[in-house]
């Protein structure tokens, strides 16, 4: 039936604040934020101005980020989350991919050893193979070794705040902050071209599960064992729940966490999902109990922060009492 209401005279709209105006005033919304005609947002490495009502963005090709994290958190190149935790060490990512001859000027290794009592584990050391160099990041520090055979690949190393970056001259860049959380950077060169823990950088997450001999996987831990490197470290069978191995430490980390999902983080919760975030950081709280429960924190929470930093959401979350950095020293 007729509803009587307010409507926008013929050729006018409605801007969504009650008023009416022309197309070429339309806004435009992002993330359930209005944007006025003639701003513009930035969506990873593309400028996207709002013109008409709609988004017209550049297309430029931007690199891929992988990130792990705290006890065995994954985020692929195309975006998927999943949890893996194998002692032993696997293939983050990547080019020697098909055929065993195939040929290819890099491959990124992950040493996971247990952290806790749990069966967790954390990222310890990553070695680097660029051509004939090998480098080992491991206990805030790393080492070159050189080996006999492979190419010359140059690189270079910087520290930024935190961060230990090593840059290659073949598009690889790995950030690592010295602890548990590593994020390895491609160039679009890559794109299909990876595999490993990492995924395949091929724009799709559900084909990420890609098995060593190249078959698609709906299991993680099966996923994550054809990646180890030694034949000898056993498959993982069972996913480790921390929270149930000690329950008592679960309010504690329940609580902690939920600074994810507070007022804090509010700007960025419209931009980027918190759910899988205070998950992880749930899952480290429980089970870094010999020592270190504060870094695990830290650095589930770390990498809400960044993700948010990245959808251009900066939230300053650090205090006195809740992750401390001495700036002074690190600049």
């Amino acid at each position: 039936e007729c509803v009587s209401g307010c409507v926008c005279p013929e050729g006018l709209f409605d801007d969504g604040k009650g008023g009416c105006v022309q197309e070429k005033d339309c806004p435009c919304s992002h993330n359930n934020q209005q944007y006025s005609p003639g701003e513009k947002i930035t969506v990873d490495c593309n400028t996207c101005t709002c013109q008409n009502g709609d988004w017209s963005c550049t297309k430029d090709l931007c690199y891929g980020t992988c990130i792990i994290y705290g006890s065995g958190h994954y985020i692929t190149f195309d975006g998927k989350f999943y949890d893996f935790d194998g002692s032993c060490e696997y293939v983050a990512t990547q080019d020697f991919c098909g055929d065993k001859n195939s040929s290819g000027s890099f491959s990124i290794i992950t040493e996971n050893v247990p952290c806790g009592t749990t069966g967790v584990t954390c990222s310890k050391a990553i070695k680097i193979f660029l051509g004939k160099t090998e480098l080992k990041l491991e206990n805030k520090d790393y080492k070159e070794i050189q080996r006999d055979n492979g190419d010359d690949v140059k690189y270079w190393n910087r520290t930024v705040g935190l961060y230990l970056v090593i840059e290659a001259s073949n598009g690889v860049i790995l950030i690592w902050d010295k602890k548990t959380t590593v994020f390895i950077k491609l160039t679009p060169d890559y794109k299909g071209k990876v595999c490993g823990l990492c995924g395949n950088f091929d724009d799709k997450s559900n084909n990420d599960f890609t098995t060593r001999n190249g078959l698609q996987e709906t299991n993680a831990l099966k996923f994550g064992n054809s990646w180890k490197q030694s034949s000898m470290c056993p498959d993982v069978t069972e996913e480790i729940k921390p929270c149930d191995v000690k329950p008592h430490r679960k309010s504690w980390a329940e609580k902690e966490c939920s600074i994810i999902q507070s007022e804090v983080f509010k700007i960025c919760h419209s931009k980027v999902d918190p759910t899988p975030f205070y998950e992880a950081c749930v899952h480290d709280a429980c089970s870094c109990d010999s020592g270190g429960d504060c870094e695990c924190f830290c650095s589930a929470v770390a990498a809400y922060a960044q993700e948010c930093t990245k959808a251009q959401a900066c939230v300053f979350w650090r205090t006195p009492d809740i992750c401390p950095i001495f700036c002074d020293y690190y600049n």
